[in-house]
């Protein structure tokens, strides 16, 4: 297959050729498809087998784009890079990736403070902070609940195949299709569509098509509990730049998490592991050390789950997301389940935190966990929590830690700098700990614990 571009299924979604990718007979050489199907209700599972040896998966790596590979491993290893190892060998992959990240923040931050500077007691992996072992997922095939796919031109010529890419593309009209399940066996599609030049009588045309095909026609399989349409010009925008529009069914997806009912709406953050979020709260909670004493601020709080995770043990949770749909959602979630010592706030971080923390009693100690985007903090924000003299405990999560968010870390950790007015003391890293949320892939959440110096 000599086109750049490959796909999963034949979607025709104004055509009798096809249904969605999960809908599909299984690839050959693969136990099950890489999506999952849509009568079995299981949309966005992903069945990988084992490669007998580390050194076969390091040589297909360097051929990986060879024309030899089946269309099927060559996409695996686009979306699922590691599906070649053991999962006892992505652990270790990914293990010795977060070592190095430490290691390489740790000579920054010395070279910053001089050989004698503010750092932890050595540990036996050779690092000051204590880097402990990597927390797998529970569930390692399957474990996705929200599965974005483009929308385009199939080599064949469907110009309306839902898949993956490989290479360069070009849109038309239909750009993504996002597919969010959850526990309960409820989906909720998501439809991206380019207006271009079609006036708003011909948009509703495709958007009654599309609503009957889903609802009358043959997506009425998929069994979907709602479809939203967003008129996109741009790749990714909010619903505030365009708003969501529900062609049919509820108009949210709710999930159960640590003993708490999640309510989700379409343009709404929620870890894509929902089995692994659980274990990666569970550990953020361990290392916030939030108690009755503490005021909890969950910066970047999505729908609010930290935050509403440890309401129990905190004096008060203050959360701010910049996604407005989110906060509403997490506001529901507070009401709903009896927590009332939580406020969120919709906004820009870096707006919104400077204000909230004047506000609050300097002496009352606070606990600051931040869960950026993979563009890390706004700096603005880094400074609020630098010289806020009442934070004196940190968690960072980050899933990209070797991105934008070391410039956090620095800045957090560098000594006083008037210039960048980062004036309060220093943090310093104690702990970090991975969590595996993404099994098959190189990536995975790194927690880290600042603290101020004793």
């Amino acid at each position: 297959m000599h086109n750049p571009r490959l796909f999963l299924s034949r979607v025709g979604f104004f055509s009798k050729s096809g249904l969605l990718p999960w809908y599909t007979t299984n690839p050959p050489d693969l136990s099950q498809s890489f999506w999952g199907r849509a009568h079995k209700g299981d949309f966005t599972s992903v069945t990988v087998r084992k490669h007998p040896s580390r050194q076969q998966y390091q040589k297909k790596q360097r051929h990986f784009s060879s024309l030899e590979d089946s269309w099927q491993e060559r996409l695996a290893d686009v979306v699922t890079p590691l599906w070649r190892l053991s999962y006892e060998e992505q652990l270790k992959v990914k293990f010795e990736a977060q070592k190095k990240i430490i290691q390489r923040l740790e000579s920054s931050l010395r070279v910053l403070h001089g050989v004698s500077g503010r750092v932890a007691a050595p540990h036996s992996e050779g690092l000051h902070c204590h880097l402990h072992p990597i927390i797998p997922s529970p569930i390692i095939n399957g474990y996705r609940n929200k599965s974005t796919f483009s929308v385009n031109r199939s080599p064949d010529g469907n110009p309306k195949t839902v898949g993956y890419y490989l290479g360069t593309w070009k849109g038309g009209h239909w750009r993504e299709l996002t597919v969010r399940t959850n526990s309960q066996g409820h989906t909720m599609a998501i439809i991206t569509f380019h207006p271009q030049g079609l006036s708003q009588e011909e948009l509703c045309v495709q958007k009654v098509t599309l609503r009957d095909f889903f609802t009358k026609g043959p997506g009425a399989v998929c069994e979907l509990t709602s479809l939203y349409f967003q008129e996109s010009t741009m790749t990714r925008c909010s619903h505030e730049q365009s708003p969501y529009q529900l062609l049919f069914g509820e108009p949210h997806i709710f999930e159960d998490l640590l003993g708490l009912k999640i309510r989700i709406s379409p343009d709404a953050f929620f870890q894509i592991n929902t089995a692994g979020a659980e274990l990666l709260y569970q550990t953020i909670g361990e290392l916030s050390g939030v108690d009755s004493s503490t005021i909890l601020l969950d910066i970047c709080c999505g729908t609010g789950v930290i935050g509403l995770s440890l309401a129990q043990r905190a004096s008060q949770v203050l959360g701010i997301e910049l996604v407005e749909q989110a906060v509403e959602d997490a506001r529901w979630t507070a009401a709903f389940n009896g927590v009332t010592n939580c406020e969120f706030h919709a906004g820009r971080a870096e707006k919104i935190l400077p204000q909230l923390l004047k506000s609050q009693e300097d002496e009352k100690l606070t606990v600051a966990v931040v869960n950026p985007a993979r563009a890390g903090l706004h700096y603005q924000v880094v400074q609020a929590i630098r010289n806020c003299r009442a934070i004196q405990r940190l968690v960072f999560v980050s899933c990209k830690p070797h991105g934008e968010s070391t410039r956090n870390f620095i800045e957090l950790c560098c000594p006083p700098n008037s210039a960048k007015k980062l004036l309060g003391e220093p943090f310093v890293l104690r702990q970090a700990v991975p969590v595996d949320l993404f099994p098959h892939t190189p990536h995975c959440e790194l927690v880290l614990l600042f603290t101020r110096e004793d």
